[in-house]
């Protein structure tokens, strides 16, 4: 089940990525060993997410061929690579983690509103909010990360949560590969861990059946394993110096 478990997380990130790169008008494309961009992708989003943990050698070979300009990043997403020979640098390490349908989440509710985003103004709120800017009137429509289109995909949910007229938590859950990721996770300091537990209970009744999957290090990986997810399988991250 992990093998299989990691594999659909894998892919539903790397159609995730093909997802937001598409709306910057520079889409991706799906080899057997992994997905890769040849263009520049929008900040903290890989150029490469390996796709299977065999095939090592024919990965870095075609990683080796790439001729992107500037930093660019591989999602090394079995942690099986050795890139720093081809100029790498491990940027993080993180752990797959994955919550099973069957599994319950005991009702929790702390009060928050939660919706799903549905037009740009508040698309452009909720990035404001992740980027740790809430309030504002967000970033130029040229340099936001998340743009409008990704609202008119099925697979996409953009979920925030208030408090009065106050954005006070946020996510994306994207479903693809019989799996729903969640990333992009921002919450109020205070009311983290209640927040979590709101957020997993609104994912479980939005996508009945499907297991949660993401990837976490550290203070989260921590928080979210509190929450009842089980690590799966390590990850890199690496950045071409």
């Amino acid at each position: 089940m992990t093998r299989d478990s990691v594999a659909a997380a894998t892919f539903n990130n790397a159609a995730w990525c093909d997802a937001v790169c598409r709306t910057h008008g520079r889409p991706g494309e799906f080899a057997e060993a992994l997905w890769l961009n040849r263009a520049e992708v929008p900040r903290f989003y890989p150029n490469v997410v390996t796709l299977t943990p065999d095939g090592e050698t024919q990965q870095v070979d075609e990683i080796s061929a790439l001729e992107l300009p500037g930093r660019w990043g591989v999602k090394d997403s079995f942690a099986t690579l050795d890139l720093a020979p081809l100029g790498f640098v491990e940027l993080f390490s993180a752990q797959w983690i994955h919550f099973p349908s069957e599994r319950r989440v005991p009702a929790h509710s702390g009060g928050a509103r939660w919706v799903r985003v549905r037009d740009t103004a508040a698309l452009t709120a909720w990035e404001a909010a992740w980027s740790g800017q809430p309030g504002t009137a967000g970033p130029d429509p040229a340099h936001a990360v998340f743009r409008p289109g990704l609202l008119d995909d099925a697979s996409t949910t953009f979920l925030a949560a208030y408090r009065d007229d106050t954005l006070v938590a946020g996510a994306i859950a994207y479903r693809a590969a019989g799996v729903v990721s969640l990333s992009n996770t921002f919450f109020t300091a205070a009311e983290a861990g209640a927040l979590r537990a709101e957020l997993l209970v609104q994912l479980q009744a939005a996508f009945p059946g499907l297991p949660v999957v993401g990837y976490e290090h550290g203070d989260e990986l921590a928080a979210w394993c509190d929450l009842g997810f089980k690590p799966i399988g390590p990850l890199r991250v690496w950045l071409k110096k």
